[in-house]
């Protein structure tokens, strides 16, 4: 599809009445939804690769309190935590997307990730597969996922993860995975402040951040440099509360998290040559003249920030 026409329809979308409702419906039959366990393999991958930074960061899983930014349409990454032993994943999200069909479907996709979940989070696994039988029983006799994990998993939604009513001090981990991209950056800013009152002395932020264009998934006669030849003004035309991009660039995400008060632990960004041969062949926007190439070409990062202990 043209990328100009996915964000004129979103945009539409987004003011008419029952329009969430038909964008999903367009989700599920045209969208991402439509291969739902190709979309949960790469969410699994994602989680795979937090718990490895995670315990290369000295958090294990278990016992550990979570707090993600933005649940999406079903819970990956808390259903994976729950199985990992955490103590407790409060999942905030802005809007009330959380369907218990999907959940219920992506559930028992995760039967045949049940010993990676174990190998990850160093839990044996007859513990995981028996948390998962029990996780199992209660989403098909129609349990919430807060009732089938027993209370670890709490859905909060509408939320706002930059006044989340949490006490000081009493998380270990605030996280997100694709979600700071589409958040403005004077809120992302709130977010992080947020974070570090709620994270205990030596807590940590991850996020993961896909921060190249969108729509070049969609539409493959683009990459995902695209959106940096247009200025605001422009973009503004197709950007749109479905999918909407903030088009920060890598090392933004790492000042706003030194200027909350983290130190940077992590900073997996770095150009790909294939990136930067695709910005030698567009001309960018002079709205984006402060950054330097590579930090344009940048297109991904997972970065973790510390709460000084």
């Amino acid at each position: 599809m043209n990328w100009r026409m996915k964000g004129a329809i979103q945009k539409v979308l987004g003011v008419v009445p029952a329009g969430d409702q038909l964008h999903f419906r367009l989700q599920r039959h045209l969208g991402a939804l439509r291969h739902l366990a190709k979309e949960l393999e790469a969410k699994i991958e994602d989680w795979r690769l937090m718990a490895g930074h995670l315990r290369d960061a000295k958090l294990p899983l278990a016992g550990t309190r979570f707090v993600e930014m933005g649940t999406g349409w079903y819970p990956t990454f808390p259903m994976c935590l729950h199985l990992g032993g955490a103590a407790r994943v409060d999942t905030i999200d802005l809007n009330r997307y959380l369907r218990k069909d999907l959940t219920l479907e992506a559930a028992a996709l995760l039967d045949s990730r049940v010993p990676l979940i174990a190998e990850e989070s160093g839990r044996p696994e007859v513990d995981v597969r028996a948390a998962y039988r029990e996780l199992m029983g209660a989403l098909r006799r129609g349990a919430t996922i807060e009732e089938a994990t027993g209370g670890v998993v709490r859905y909060r939604a509408p939320g706002d993860a930059s006044a989340t009513g949490l006490p000081d001090g009493t998380v270990d981990v605030v996280f997100s995975n694709s979600v700071l991209e589409h958040v403005p950056g004077e809120i992302i800013d709130r977010c992080l402040d947020e974070a570090r009152r709620i994270l205990r002395p030596g807590g940590v932020v991850f996020h993961s951040v896909n921060c190249g264009d969108h729509y070049a998934y969609v539409d493959r006669s683009i990459n995902q440099l695209n959106y940096l030849r247009y200025s605001d003004h422009e973009w503004e035309k197709w950007n749109n509360r479905f999918l909407y991009q903030n088009r920060l660039r890598s090392n933004d995400f790492i000042d706003m998290a030194r200027k909350a008060g983290f130190a940077i632990e992590l900073d997996t960004s770095r150009p790909h040559p294939t990136r930067l041969a695709q910005l030698a062949e567009i001309e960018v926007h002079p709205r984006f003249g402060r950054y330097n190439e590579a930090q344009l070409a940048i297109t991904s990062i997972d970065f973790i920030g510390r709460k000084p202990a």
